[in-house]
């Protein structure tokens, strides 16, 4: 049930590979963390209000699935805390540091007339 590099390619996504790599992992350790916690497809699908189907695509790491549908697999695993904290700015060490660079040298108040 592996998305392959292919199959991105003829659905005309144009993805970075580490991201179609990153895509793929997560599907398939939600897949597993569902097997783990013996829920099967169907009542997984129900819990996060997705079909199957769309439920197949997320396991597979297909990345043509809303990020919607990935985030409510996750809820219903209890594994959200994780997608709250992705693009935190504490994390952001790139935007950190560009940002330090820009700050002003002098913090002025505006001029009352």
């Amino acid at each position: 049930m592996r998305i392959k590099m292919n199959d991105v390619l003829q659905k005309n996504i144009n993805l970075p590979i580490p991201v179609i790599g990153a895509v793929r992992k997560l599907g398939q350790d939600m897949g597993d963390a569902r097997r783990r916690r013996r829920i099967t497809m169907a009542l997984m699908a129900e819990r996060a209000g997705i079909a199957v189907n769309t439920l197949a695509k997320i396991e597979k790491g297909d990345p043509g699935a809303s990020m919607a549908a990935y985030a409510s697999v996750l809820f219903v695993l209890g594994l959200t805390e994780g997608l709250r904290d992705l693009a935190d700015a504490a994390r952001d060490s790139t935007g950190r540091m560009l940002e330090e660079e820009n700050l002003p040298q002098r913090v002025r108040y505006p001029r009352k007339d």
